[in-house]
């Protein structure tokens, strides 16, 4: 049995490292640490990736784009994100909406979320109003709490555009 809609999930962590350039949603944000990564560690890219990945039966971020190729060292996140809204649309995809959440400590996400919106969508083609970046933190507990780490999460929803 086949389906015209699927629902994909992703969830990805990074250590945070002083001195590092801190990429999160696609953009630049001012802060003393970044995350550690093969690529830029982009991890709220990551996670829409492997969510809209996985909603296509496609695998997972890591199994197109190795952190073993040297290719992909450094390279930026939104040129995987791009490639992946190819491969899903090579596959008669089309995005429905997304829904992310990034968990940090700090610096405090929220003020940066209209830039990173109307970046991501740009790069996906899609319009803000599918895409949702929500931010929390954990409370000070564990890995993120204690700022030494960022996480993220996101559900997608696609749909068969060719039915």
């Amino acid at each position: 049995m086949s389906f015209n809609i699927r629902t994909g999930f992703g969830y990805d962590v990074h250590q945070l490292q002083e001195g590092l350039d801190f990429w999160l949603g696609g953009i630049k944000v001012p802060h003393t640490h970044g995350a550690l990564g093969h690529s830029d560690a982009d991890v709220l890219v990551h996670v829409i990736c492997d969510a809209l990945l996985g909603a296509a039966n496609l695998r997972d971020i890591g199994f197109h784009f190795s952190d073993k190729d040297p290719q992909y060292k450094g390279i930026d996140s939104k040129i995987l994100l791009r490639e992946v809204m190819k491969l899903i649309r090579e596959k008669g995809f089309e995005v429905g909406n997304i829904d992310s959440t990034v968990c940090l400590q700090e610096p405090k996400v929220n003020p940066h979320i209209p830039a990173m919106k109307t970046c991501l969508t740009q790069v996906m083609g899609i319009s803000e109003d599918d895409l949702s970046i929500k931010a929390t933190t954990t409370e000070q507990l564990g890995f993120v709490g204690k700022k030494e780490g960022v996480a993220a999460y996101a559900t997608v929803l696609i749909y068969k555009t060719n039915g």
